[in-house]
C-alpha cells in the first residue's frame, strides 16, 4: 500500500487496528524502535505477548538493511505494553517521508506515549570509541524533507525529552549526550559534509531518526533517542567505512544495549505518568 499525504492517518489506524486483533490488546503505552547493533535487545524487555512481521502489516514493509530485524512484537513491562520495531524504513529507500513515519503513526494510534528511537551512527567525538551510546539532545535534519503535511506548525525546541533523559542519566551517569545529524543516504558521509556536521553542532551522523522524531513530536508522543556509535565517522577515522563494521560494532556491543535497554523500559513503565493527558 502507498502512503501518501491523503490517507497517511487512515493507514496507520487500520495497522493498528490489525495489531490490536493478532496480539489482543488494546494499545500500548510505550513503542521503541531498534536500528542497527540495537536488535538484540528485545528479548529482555519482558513477556512477549505477540511477534508480527512487519510486512504482514498495512502500510509496513519488511527492512532492507542487514543487521535490522523484521518484526513488530508486544511486550509487557511492569504492566505496560509495549511496541516493539526490530526495523524501520529509511528515506534513502525511496518510499517517501509517510513511510518512514508510519511506525510512529502506528504506534499514536494504538496510544503510545513514549516513543524510544535507537540507531547506529558515526561519530565525531574523537574521545568516544566504537560501542559509546549517547543520549540525543537535539537533531539536525539534513534530509530537505519532512513527514509534515501542510501548515503543521510544532515546537522542536525540546524535541528530546529533558525528563527522559535525565532518567537514563540516573541508571549510568557515564553516558553523554550529543547531536544527531541526520543525511539522506545510503552512501556515507564525506569527510567535508562531516566537517559541515560538525560546524552546524552535530557531534553524529547517520541517516535515520529525525524524520521518525518530527513525526513522534507532531502526534505528541514524548521521544528518548539513544544512538550506538559504531564508528568514527569519514574523515575523523582513518579507515575506510565499511557497513560490516557497523555490523560488528552492533554485535559486540548487544549485551551492554540488551541490558541498558531493558532498564530504561522497565524505568519509563514504572516512572512516567501515563494516566494523565499531556497538552498538545
Amino acid at each position: 500500500m502507498i502512503l501518501d499525504a491523503n490517507n497517511y492517518l487512515e493507514v496507520a489506524d487500520t495497522a493498528a487496528a490489525e495489531i490490536r486483533r493478532r496480539a489482543g490488546v488494546e494499545g500500548v503505552d510505550i513503542a521503541l524502535v531498534l536500528g542497527s547493533g540495537w536488535s538484540g535487545g528485545v528479548d529482555k524487555l519482558g513477556s512477549i505477548i505477540a511477534t508480527i512481521p512487519l510486512e504482514e502489516l498495512s502500510g509496513f514493509s519488511r527492512p532492507v538493511v542487514a543487521g535490522h530485524g523484521g518484526n513488530a512484537i508486544i511486550t509487557e513491562v511492569a504492566g505496560r505494553n509495549v511496541l516493539v520495531y526490530t526495523g524501520r524504513t529509511h528515506f534513502y529507500e525511496g518510499r517517501g517521508t509517510d513511510a518512514v513515519a508510519h511506525g510512529v503513526r502506528t504506534a499514536a494510534a494504538l496510544g503510545a506515549q513514549v516513543f524510544v528511537v535507537t540507531n547506529g551512527c558515526g561519530g565525531l567525538d574523537t574521545s568516544w570509541k566504537p560501542g559509546q551510546v549517547v543520549v540525543l539532545r537535539d537533531h539536525i535534519n539534513l534530509t530537505a524533507a519532512t513527514p509534515l503535511h501542510g501548515p503543521t506548525f510544532i515546537d522542536l525546541s525540546a524535541a528530546y525529552d529533558p525528563e527522559l533523559r535525565a532518567l537514563v542519566h540516573d541508571i549510568d551517569p557515564t553516558l553523554p549526550e550529543g547531536v544527531y545529524a541526520q543525511f539522506t543516504g545510503p552512501a556515507y558521509e564525506t569527510p567535508a559534509e562531516v566537517r559541515m556536521a560538525g560546524i552546524m553542532g552535530a557531534t553524529l551522523v547517520g541517516m535515520s531518526t529525525a524524520l521518525e522524531v518530527i513525526a513522534a513530536r507532531a502526534a505528541n508522543l514524548r521521544v528518548l533517542g539513544l544512538s550506538l556509535m559504531t564508528n568514527l565517522a569519514a574523515g575523523v577515522s582513518p579507515n575506510k567505512l565499511d557497513h560490516a563494521e557497523v555490523i560488528a560494532a552492533g554485535r559486540e556491543a548487544a549485551p551492554r544495549l540488551a541490558t541498558l535497554l531493558a532498564q530504561v523500559t522497565q524505568r519509563i513503565a514504572t516512572t512516567i505518568d501515563f494516566d494523565t493527558p499531556r497538552p498538545s
